[in-house]
């Protein structure tokens, strides 16, 4: 046996080519969605954006404790899934989970406040960027173990089956999850059980640094491999927030009557990198430009153009989100560092740190 150093061979990523967006479908502008929800959408979407602008900023202060993975670029999947849920519905969000808590109603002082350890934040400062959580608004969490977490959504599916409550639980993952035994797990599991739960796929085409499609025998990842699980392959524009919201009322409402699990998968990019560590260099040329193109947040603020909104007042929004974005900056700021008396505090349901056998 040769006693030579192993030099593995690296992926030669010159051999792909940039994965470019679809054109805007301005046919999308006729589908029936009520201007006030519209309305509605672009406020949440200028909040997710500009509250992500700010986490970065605070990051760069080194405000932020740990890591952060932003959702700048990908707005429109929180934004349409968090406006079709129903209150007590749940959902469920890997690392990248600041868009998906605030979607649910999160406050932004207390996200923005547990994102820089503070005892004000929405867990005490426990929890931080990667684990955000708030049961109240029906978020169940983020989790940093990929693919673990729709394994958690079919236990709450299933729970809400048994207890008769028509409640959805919509779990999100990245393209990489679709490679992960438990996403496959999971899916069989959900069908064979008929169980309410919404998979949602937002493919932002990198897995970590990776291109999924050079890792992956299929082109959709997670379409492409529904009908395997005697699923419908469902493929939506995750950068049109009004194509995701009306896919995700009608899976919702699938699941609502009992009528089983669903797959979609939403093609979105993100404009950094995977986390604040990642320059994001390994991009192909003229790839991120051709996505900033399509930035959902441009796009949709068009379509309100053409269905007549003022400028003026869609100006007012951003600058009302802004504001607000501003106050929770300082409430965050103003919180104090967890105490160590905390250290030992909410360990178990009952609040303390005793062992339960």
């Amino acid at each position: 046996m040769s006693t030579e150093a192993f030099e593995p061979e690296l992926m030669d990523y010159s051999r792909r080519q940039p994965r470019l967006p679809e054109p805007v479908i301005e046919g999308n502008d006729a589908l029936d969605i009520p201007l006030d929800e519209r309305m509605e959408m672009y406020r949440l979407q200028q909040e997710l954006r500009q509250f992500e602008k700010r986490a970065y900023d605070l990051f760069m202060q080194n405000l932020v404790k740990g890591t952060s993975h932003l959702s700048l670029g990908m707005e429109a999947v929180a934004t349409g899934f968090g406006r079709a849920l129903r209150p007590d519905d749940y959902s469920f969000a890997t690392y990248r989970g600041h868009a998906h808590t605030l979607a649910r109603g999160a406050p932004m002082g207390p996200v923005m406040a547990e994102l820089l350890g503070r005892s004000n934040g929405i867990l005490g400062g426990k929890g931080g960027s990667m684990h955000l959580a708030s049961v109240e608004h029906g978020m169940m969490g983020s989790y940093a173990i990929i693919g673990a977490h729709l394994c958690i959504a079919n236990g709450a599916g299933w729970s809400a089956q048994l207890r008769g409550t028509e409640q959805v639980a919509v779990v999100f993952f990245g393209d990489g999850t679709t490679n992960i035994g438990a996403f496959h797990e999971a899916l069989n599991f959900a069908k064979i059980w008929e169980l309410p739960v919404v998979f949602v796929c937002e493919n932002n085409l990198y897995m970590e640094y990776t291109p999924i499609d050079l890792v992956t025998a299929v082109e959709h990842p997670a379409a492409d491999r529904a009908t395997a699980y005697g699923l419908e392959p469902i493929l939506v524009d995750g950068n049109d927030a009004d194509a995701v919201y009306d896919v995700a009322q009608g899976v919702i409402e699938t699941a609502r009557r009992g009528e089983g699990p669903s797959l979609v998968e939403a093609v979105t990019y993100r404009h950094g990198g995977h986390s604040r560590a990642d320059p994001g260099k390994y991009r192909p040329p003229g790839e991120v430009e051709a996505w900033l193109d399509r930035d959902p947040i441009i796009t949709y603020h068009q379509r309100l153009l053409r269905l007549g909104v003022p400028e003026g007042d869609l100006t007012r929004i951003a600058q009302d989100v802004a504001r607000r974005v501003d106050e929770a900056t300082e409430f965050a700021k103003a919180g104090p560092v967890p105490d160590e008396g905390d250290l030992m505090t909410d360990m178990w349901a009952d609040g303390g740190s005793a062992w339960r056998n």
